[in-house]
C-alpha cells in the first residue's frame, strides 16, 4: 500500500533538479611583472634583472631612459648571433625613430661634430675599408711595443699616492692612465693632453656635468683633432719612422690607393679615443673592485705575481671581463628588415642592445656564471664583441689591464677598500658600467719600491 497524504498535509513540491557543479578551474598563473631596469638600485647590482630577463623574457622591449624603445637581447645564444647578423645595421640612418626620439641613439654631439664615419656607426663595404686601413696601424706589433710606455705610466700615477696610504682609485689611476696612453699612442703632444683629460672626463661623467657639456666636449675633440690631422699630414715624412704615432700612421694607410679622408681620420681617431679610454678605465676599477671583495681569488692572484707567474694574471683579467666587464651593453643595431631573435619578432627599423653583462653571466654557456674565477678556462666571453665589430683595441686594453693590476697588487699589497661596498656609487648611462669613485687604504709605501713586469 502506497503512502498517501492526508488532508492536513501539504502536498510536497516536486523535486529541482540540483545544478550541475561547475569543473573546478586550475587557479592561473599571473606573468610575472618585469624588474625594474635602470634605476639607481639596478645600476648597482643589474645581474638579477638581468637573470629574471633571460628566465622570462630573453628578447625585451623596453623604453631606454632617454625615451627611445629598444629590444635588450640576453641570452648567450642569441647575443652571439645578433652580434653577428648583417640584417641588423650600426648605422643610425636605419633606425625609425619617432621625433622625440631623434638624435638619442649615438655619442652625444658626434652628429653635430661630424663624427658619425667611424667604425662603430657604419657597415660593410665602407666598414671593411675603413677596418682594413686602421688595422694597419693599430697592430699587436705595435701594442707590444707600447708595453714599457705603460707600465711606466701605471708607476707614475701610483707614485703619487703610495706614500699617502690612500686614494680614489678611479681619479687618481683608472682614469689619468689610460687616457694619457691612448693620447701618447695617438701621438697627441703631451703639453695638449691635459685638454684631452678635461674633455674625456665631460664624456665620462654624462649625467654628473653641465647641461650640454658633453656635446660641447666632443666638438673641441673633433675640432682639435681635425688640426692635429692637418698639421700631421703637412709634417709626414716620406717614410715612417720607428715607433711612429697613430695617427699619422692612420694618414699613412692605404689600400690600392685608398686613403683615409681627414674627416675619416679625425672620426677614426675620436672614436678610439672615446672607446679606448672609459672601457679601460671600467676594467680597471671593477676589476680591482672584484679582487678586492673576493679576498680568495685576489691572494691567488698575488702569490702568483710573487712567484713570477703570469698565467694567472692573462686568465684572471678575462674573468673580470666577464664576470663585471666595462662594457654593459653593445652598442647600438638596428633591423634593416623584419627579422626573429629568440623566437620575437623585430620589425625594420627597430633598435635592438645586446645586453653583454646579461650573456656573459648565462648559466648555459658558463658553469656556475655568478662566481669569480680567475683560473676560468673555457672563457669565450663577449666583453669586447664578437664578428667584424670585435673591438680594435682589446690587445691594448688587455695590456693596460693586466700591467694596472699587477702593479697595483704587487706595489700595495695590503690594498683595501675604504668604504663598504654597497656605500659606492655606480655611474649612470647605457653602454659602460662603472664606479663614480673607488676609494682605498693601504700601508704607505716607498714610492721608489720594485714593481711588477707583466
Amino acid at each position: 500500500m502506497t503512502d498517501q497524504p492526508t488532508p492536513d498535509q501539504p502536498t510536497p513540491a516536486p523535486a529541482t533538479p540540483e545544478p550541475p557543479t561547475p569543473a573546478t578551474k586550475e587557479p592561473s598563473t599571473p606573468t610575472p611583472s618585469p624588474p625594474a631596469l635602470f634605476t639607481w638600485e639596478f645600476a648597482t647590482d643589474p645581474y638579477p634583472a638581468y637573470a629574471w630577463l633571460r628566465e622570462h623574457a630573453p628578447v625585451h622591449r623596453t623604453t631606454l631612459p632617454s625615451g627611445v624603445e629598444a629590444w635588450l637581447v640576453t641570452r648567450y645564444a642569441d647575443a652571439k648571433q645578433t652580434l653577428a647578423d648583417n640584417r641588423l645595421s650600426k648605422n643610425p640612418a636605419h633606425h625609425d625613430e619617432p621625433a622625440h626620439a631623434k638624435g638619442k641613439t649615438g655619442i652625444p654631439g658626434e652628429r653635430k661634430a661630424e663624427l658619425m664615419t667611424h667604425l662603430l656607426n657604419i657597415d660593410p663595404p665602407d666598414h671593411t675599408r675603413l677596418r682594413r686601413l686602421v688595422s694597419k696601424a693599430f697592430t699587436p706589433r705595435r701594442v707590444a711595443e707600447f708595453a714599457p710606455r705603460v707600465q711606466q705610466l701605471t708607476d707614475q700615477f701610483i707614485d703619487r699616492f703610495a706614500e699617502r696610504g690612500s686614494a680614489d682609485l678611479i681619479h687618481e689611476f683608472a682614469f689619468p692612465l689610460p687616457i694619457h696612453a691612448i693620447c701618447d699612442l695617438l701621438g697627441v703632444p703631451r703639453e695638449d693632453q691635459d685638454d684631452f683629460r678635461d674633455w674625456a672626463g665631460m664624456m665620462i661623467r654624462h649625467q654628473g656635468g653641465p647641461r650640454g657639456g658633453v656635446a660641447r666636449s666632443v666638438k673641441k675633440m673633433r675640432g682639435y683633432l681635425a688640426d692635429l690631422i692637418h698639421r700631421k699630414r703637412a709634417a709626414l715624412p716620406d717614410t715612417p719612422a720607428p715607433g711612429e704615432d697613430l695617427i699619422s700612421g692612420l694618414i699613412r694607410a692605404s689600400d690600392h690607393g685608398e686613403h683615409l679622408t681627414e674627416n675619416e681620420a679625425a672620426a677614426m681617431a675620436f672614436i678610439l679615443l672615446f672607446a679606448g679610454f672609459e672601457t679601460t678605465v671600467n676594467l680597471i676599477g671593477n676589476g680591482t673592485f672584484a679582487l678586492l671583495t673576493h679576498p680568495e681569488q685576489r691572494a691567488r692572484l698575488q702569490s702568483s705575481l710573487a712567484a713570477g707567474e703570469r698565467g694567472l694574471l692573462e686568465t684572471g683579467v678575462e674573468e673580470l671581463l666577464r664576470y663585471d666587464g666595462p662594457v654593459e651593453l653593445a652598442t647600438w643595431r638596428f633591423a634593416t628588415e623584419p627579422l626573429t631573435i629568440g623566437g620575437q619578432d623585430i620589425a625594420a627599423g627597430d633598435p635592438v642592445l645586446v645586453v653583454l653583462a646579461a650573456a656573459d653571466r648565462d648559466p648555459a654557456r658558463f658553469a656556475e656564471p655568478d662566481t669569480l674565477d680567475l683560473s676560468r678556462r673555457d672563457n669565450q666571453h663577449l666583453g669586447y664583441g664578437h664578428g667584424i665589430h670585435y673591438c680594435l683595441g682589446a690587445p691594448l686594453a688587455r695590456l693596460e689591464g693586466q700591467t694596472a693590476l699587477a702593479t697595483l697588487l704587487t706595489r700595495l699589497p695590503d690594498l683595501r677598500l675604504a668604504e663598504e661596498p654597497g656605500e659606492l656609487r655606480w655611474r649612470g648611462g647605457l653602454i659602460m658600467r662603472g664606479l663614480r669613485t673607488l676609494p682605498v687604504e693601504f700601508t704607505p709605501a716607498d714610492a721608489s719600491r720594485t714593481t711588477a713586469q707583466t
